[in-house]
């Protein structure tokens, strides 16, 4: 695995006076990421960022009042990896993240951004800058030509994940998310032992995959309502999963609301869910990239209602799992959306892919904070 370089950029006249943005381009700076551009991050870069920018203060840049590039400064409480050592030093402000729009990154606007946010950690009595988690060469030369930004720490990215976590995943139907998953286990891209693949349902192919994957246990534990009571049930779940001593629960397409002991007992519970949540739990809406306002759709049938109310957007969501039912802070999420016209399942083929990169995204991220408890 390539590896990650931590950046330190002195904040001098040099490194934080911004040249000109480009001609009808408007620059804000924010303490606070408004839930639009929040949103916007999620749709135009990684599927974790707007979870970053949230924690600190923000430069936008927009043409025509379309988001095009940010610049994310000061964010505070974030746990990573990488964040253990010069992070820590008195004087020295965290930059990023940090994204420019395709079509704008030749103008010279990403310099402006950087610059900016640079003198907003300046401007509030930071000396230094940390640049965190730089992987590859040509952005590290990028910094370096940009702001003068040298390599202060290198870490290598395998060790920074540990090793493979013992991992069992819930899943009660196709299964497509899980075959993902295996497929990324075993090519080493996440560091996953999956020890177990548990479903409520005998017929769910999900099951299939799992066998042919070679996955040591594959269980059944089905629920008949006439003849158990539910409080039964949920305590034999509680015990079959409890006997794979997991490290990491992940429910994939589970089916069947989880019980409060279940749900304490397994402090890395993540579940992945078909809508475009808010990072804020409480709220029961959400906004969309373009700025509008749509309901958060949780529950068992996210997509479906989302069709039947006519929603523009649904979305993938990967979030830790809390007794409050889709309210767990959201950990990776991706917009989708809707084609007009489309049926459910037509709009579930284009949504699977989006799934499969919001959980490998969430998990790494989510393993890279692990680390550090």
């Amino acid at each position: 695995m390539p590896a990650l370089y931590n950046l330190i950029v002195e904040l001098d006249d040099a490194t934080t006076r911004a040249p000109v943005p480009p001609p009808g381009i408007e620059i804000i700076v924010s303490n606070e990421t408004d839930e639009r551009t929040l949103a916007w991050i999620d749709d135009s870069f990684e599927s974790t960022w707007s979870g970053e920018a949230r924690m600190g203060a923000t430069v936008v840049a927009q043409r025509d009042g379309v988001p095009a590039g940010f610049a994310t400064f000061d964010p505070q409480g974030l746990r990573f990896a990488w964040l253990r050592g010069l992070a820590r030093e008195r004087g020295v402000g965290i930059f990023g993240p940090f994204g420019v729009v395709p079509e704008e990154r030749k103008t010279g606007l990403g310099v402006a951004l950087l610059r900016r946010a640079l003198a907003g950690l300046r401007e509030r009595g930071y000396d230094r800058a940390l640049i965190p988690a730089v992987g590859g060469e040509r952005l590290v030369a990028y910094y370096a030509d940009a702001v003068g930004a040298r390599v202060a720490e290198q870490f290598d990215r395998a060790s920074l994940l540990g090793p493979p976590l013992r991992t069992l995943v819930m899943a009660s139907g196709n299964g497509s998310n899980l075959q993902a998953l295996l497929e990324a286990a075993s090519a080493g891209r996440l560091p996953l032992d999956v020890a177990a693949v548990v479903s409520n349902d005998a017929g769910a192919y999900a099951l299939e995959r799992a066998r042919r994957a070679g996955v040591p246990s594959v269980r059944v534990v089905e629920w008949n309502r006439e003849a158990e009571a539910r409080a039964a049930y949920d305590a034999r779940l509680l015990d079959t999963v409890s006997a794979h001593l997991p490290q990491l629960v992940l429910l994939l397409g589970w089916m069947h609301l989880l019980a409060e002991p279940f749900v304490r007992t397994f402090p890395e519970l993540l579940n992945l869910h078909p809508a475009f949540l808010p990072l804020d739990p409480q709220r029961d809406d959400v906004v969309a990239p373009d700025g509008e306002r749509i309901a958060a759709f949780r529950g068992a049938h996210a997509v479906r209602d989302a069709l039947a109310a006519s929603s523009p957007w649904v979305g993938a969501t990967f979030h830790l799992v809390t007794p409050a039912t889709d309210r767990g802070p959201v950990v990776a999420r991706k917009p989708l959306r809707v084609v007009p016209g489309e049926d459910e399942a037509r709009l579930m083929a284009r949504l699977h892919p989006l799934e499969h990169r919001v959980v490998a995204a969430g998990i790494t991220r989510r393993l890279f904070e692990y680390r550090q408890v």
